[in-house]
């Protein structure tokens, strides 16, 4: 049997059980997945920042592929998640991030920002 070598965190980094880098700086952040309290779950979606207005929240929007069956094509759909970002990330408009479902955080935030892959 092969060893498997898995990827050592940083003292205080939690590892939330997903292939992706843990981020540099630390947070105090109690909603953050690898410094606070907040477990991860679902399916992992990526999508473009279209709005970081709010105080620790941002809008992602991804789109899809959406094939219909009467005209024998596909058309393309999108959809808006809002989504909480730690401040050991920072996401700003038009960076591509990745998105995780977590427990409700308010009435419209059920997800979470765990990557930044920073455009450009």
């Amino acid at each position: 049997m092969a060893n498997k070598v898995k990827k050592t965190a940083a003292a205080g980094v939690k590892d939330i059980g997903l292939d992706v880098e843990a981020p540099k700086s630390p947070c105090k952040d109690q909603h953050c997945p690898f410094h606070g309290r907040l477990s991860v779950r679902g399916m992992v979606l990526d999508g473009i920042v279209v709005s970081a207005k709010m105080q620790g929240t941002i809008t992602v929007q991804r789109e899809y592929m959406r094939y219909v069956p009467k005209y024998e094509r596909y058309e393309k759909r999108t959809n808006s998640y809002l989504a909480h970002a730690p401040s050991c990330i920072h996401p700003e408009l038009g960076d591509s991030v990745s998105i995780m479902e977590c427990r409700p955080l308010s009435k419209r935030v059920s997800y979470v920002v765990i990557e930044n892959k920073k455009q450009g």
